[in-house]
């Protein structure tokens, strides 16, 4: 049905209503898709699992935290150590526990061929757990 004016110059203004119908009809029928599902994602099926006993872990594994600063200088702990008696004192830690677990933190600055060389020396010794410490990232 088409809707004008009845003035007499014959041009016709465009009418500016949203018709409301179809947004209704949309609206009506996510109601009931969501009246459907709604009961559907509540229900569970109820299971009687079984019970088991575990035994607690025991003490953690000795860790190294070796800390690689900008200017390539080797920490254990708080104890700078060179690159020459690295291994020794890696294969000291896996004689004392043979999981024990290398922690690595490096500057952002160092060199990766120091990383490289410590885990290089850490492999050497049997060290099989190394793991890189880092900062959360922001998220860019």
């Amino acid at each position: 049905m088409a809707m004008g004016s009845f003035n007499g110059t014959g041009s016709q203004m465009p009418t500016a209503e949203i018709n409301m119908t179809p947004l209704v009809d949309v609206m009506l029928v996510l109601l009931i898709i969501f009246m459907i599902t709604a009961p559907l994602m509540t229900h569970s099926v109820k299971v009687d699992l079984p019970r088991a006993a575990s035994t607690p872990t025991p003490e953690k594994p000795l860790t190294l935290q070796v800390a690689i600063t900008a200017d390539n200088v080797i920490h254990i702990g708080s104890e700078a150590i060179d690159a020459g008696s690295l291994e020794g004192r890696f294969r000291t830690a896996v004689a004392e526990d043979a999981n024990v677990e290398l922690h690595l933190k490096a500057d952002r600055a160092t060199r990766y061929e120091a990383v490289a060389e410590t885990m290089s020396a850490a492999r050497r010794a049997g060290l099989s757990k190394i793991g890189f410490v880092t900062q959360p990232g922001t998220g860019e």
